[in-house]
């Protein structure tokens, strides 16, 4: 997110959890906003079987909040130095 305003999530059928967890804690982190979300259904080819399946897909649609580039200058200067910025002082 901070080379860009905006991300979309996405995710079909049982990923769909993994996703909206994501949301939430960049949410619940104050670093991002909901824009939008989208639900809907796909048909896959299911080739063992040779039918159409039916799957659920989301995407959400995030941006930027307005203290996302605070809350990360200073998640930066909270963190631990590495060995190669260590070095470099």
């Amino acid at each position: 997110m901070q080379n860009y305003d905006e991300v979309e999530l996405s995710a079909l059928g049982m990923a769909i959890g993994t996703v909206v967890t994501v949301a939430e804690i960049l949410k619940n982190n104050g670093l991002a906003t909901e824009k939008k979300i989208l639900t809907s259904t796909i048909g896959t080819k299911d080739e063992s079987k040779g039918r159409l399946v039916r799957k659920a897909k989301i995407e959400i649609l995030l941006c930027k909040s307005e203290n996302f580039n605070t809350i990360m200058s200073s998640k930066k200067s909270d963190r631990p130095k590495s060995a190669e910025e260590e070095i470099k002082v």
